[in-house]
């Protein structure tokens, strides 16, 4: 009767993926290469939660990264 869950089966706050996989897995996934078997082991492993707060923080990293490579470049005079 209380046979364990199958692993895609876990429920999401028992999910328990390190900070670092989640943050390899989010950056995989903004180049948009992942491996089958790679992204199975993640939809089992990873917080959702987790995913989406790592997400919104690599975005808004990659704006700040992209602001600042503006504002050097305009301020270098190369783009004039």
């Amino acid at each position: 009767m209380n046979e364990p869950l199958p692993q895609h089966d876990v429920p999401v706050t028992q999910r328990k993926a390190s900070l670092r996989q989640t943050a390899l897995a989010v950056a995989w996934s903004f180049l948009g290469i992942r491996r089958r078997a790679d992204y199975a082991k993640d939809v089992a492993q990873l917080n959702p939660i987790h995913v989406v707060v790592v997400g919104i923080i690599g975005a808004a990293l990659f704006v700040v990264v992209l602001v600042l490579l503006v504002r050097w470049v305009v301020a270098s005079g190369v783009a004039t």
